[in-house]
């Protein structure tokens, strides 16, 4: 199956499940295709239980997409974009302090508590995991999904103060998060910081010493040094290079910071663009927000910073000036209708294929992942709390306002989502908890999105 018919078929399944949900179900968006994908991953697997090659022929399909690459780095940049685009600046400014300390404190805070709650967790389903990897869990799920909250809190009337509270936390908590998790895996997993390199050479070596002998049978015995050199140098590079208190925080730093400052450059520079075309070619507009897009996520990745966080910041400046008067009338007309339809079309493109992830992640499946599926929601929904009380209390003392019900609607509503479960796919295979957690961050996201996105509304309005 070529990479047309695979599109050709997600379009497809994108738009039959939004026909059911909006026919029949009359769910939110994000909460009805999950769900609609998910039951198709059910019937898939009950199907294959009698006939095997259904299961087989499905897993070809879902495994082509490649879930971790598709979204960490192709959707990802353009829906952090076209949700950032859609936030006021000038309301988000007035939350600055809350959402600056729930996005890092708050996320910090998580990351360390699922950490060390899971720890135990672990050993109460009968698994024994270093509690390296158990942080590792913690950076992975502790964000929220800034796709899946920002679909929901639009819709249910919040108090437009606690609504900027929530959609700011999520857009700039997913690229802390995402900092957080690379950091730590740095710590968990030294020879990750190098893998891709020795790949690359060790393919480089391998290309030339079959050209130079012409010899193709060759290739296994080069392949089998390959793989050798790699295991030794990869065990090298743990030993040899410790991971200092300075290191984790200079990554900490360069991440973050880095990909503010980028954002910050290229949305200049794209605002400054969209001010020389001058309205006079709005087809051009269009263009130039998807090329800074793409080429500005290239570069975050290029110079090694925060490529979410880049697009954020991207967003929100192009948003809010390309808002102003010189711009109001093509902009406003053209590119944000344009930013609306793309962001509504990737988002139901990804809850459908998250969905239907289930079919993968069941291969693998034992009893046991629902004990620790169980105990790792328990967790993220307690550490959700401590994570989001604990600063919101503090910022009270100094005087900052919250809302009525802020801690329980920011807890309950802190949705996790696809990052979540890409991040945990993107972990390499020889980590030896891999499948647990898979397993733990796909219960986690799935009663996510189903129960908390389907009762937020009656917290609300309750």
């Amino acid at each position: 199956m070529g990479i047309l018919d695979l599109i050709t078929l997600l379009i497809f399944l994108a738009a039959v499940f939004t026909l059911i949900n909006i026919t029949l179900l009359k769910l939110p968006s994000t909460i009805g295709l999950m769900a609609i994908a998910l039951s198709s991953s059910v019937v898939i697997l009950i199907l294959g239980y009698f006939f095997p090659p259904i299961v087989v022929g499905a897993e070809h399909v879902i495994e082509a997409f490649d879930f971790k690459e598709v979204l960490l780095n192709v959707m990802l940049n353009f829906l952090l974009f076209a949700g950032a685009l859609s936030v006021n600046l000038k309301t988000l400014l007035d939350q600055k302090i809350p959402v600056i300390v729930l996005a890092t404190i708050g996320t910090l805070l998580s990351t360390f508590i699922v950490g060390g709650l899971m720890f135990y967790a672990f050993q109460i389903a009968g698994k024994e995991v270093d509690l390296i990897y158990c942080l590792l869990f913690g950076a992975l799920i502790s964000p929220t999904d800034p796709i899946a909250v920002l679909a929901l809190v639009q819709k249910f009337g919040l108090v437009k103060s606690l609504e900027i509270k929530i959609a700011g936390e999520s857009l700039f908590n997913d690229g802390v998060g995402v900092v957080i998790f690379l950091t730590i895996l740095g710590i968990a997993d030294p020879s990750s910081r190098h893998h891709g390199g020795e790949e690359a050479q060790i393919e480089s070596h391998t290309q030339m010493i079959t050209l130079e002998t012409g010899d193709q049978t060759a290739n296994s015995n080069i392949v089998q040094y390959a793989d050798y050199v790699q295991h030794e140098e990869s065990a090298a590079h743990a030993e040899d290079e410790g991971v200092s208190a300075g290191d984790v925080v200079m990554l900490f730093v360069v991440e973050v910071f880095g990909g503010l400052l980028l954002g910050a450059f290229f949305g200049f520079m794209g605002f400054k663009l969209l001010d020389y075309i001058d309205n006079d070619h709005v087809e051009l507009e269009v263009l130039v927000t998807l090329t800074l897009v793409m080429v500005g996520g290239r570069v975050a990745e290029l110079i090694h910073v925060s490529g979410p966080l880049a697009m954020v910041i991207m967003g929100l400046f192009i948003g809010n000036e390309g808002r102003s008067e010189h711009l109001a009338n093509a902009t406003g007309e053209y590119v944000f209708k344009f930013w609306h339809l793309l962001d509504e079309a990737l988002n139901a493109i990804l809850f459908i294929l998250i969905g239907l992830e289930m079919i993968i992640i069941a291969q693998s499946f034992q009893m046991e992942y629902l004990t620790i599926g169980g105990l790792a929601i328990v967790v993220v929904l307690t550490a959700r709390f401590l994570g989001v009380s604990i600063p919101v209390v503090i910022m009270e003392l100094f005087g900052v306002e919250f809302e009525k019900k802020s801690i329980l609607i920011l807890t309950w509503g802190g949705l996790r989502g696809g990052i979540s479960v890409a991040l945990a796919l993107s972990l390499s295979d020889s980590l030896p908890v891999k499948d647990l957690i898979v397993a733990a961050t796909y219960a986690v996201v799935v009663f996510s999105i189903l129960v908390q996105g389907l009762t937020i509304e009656k917290l609300i309005k309750g």
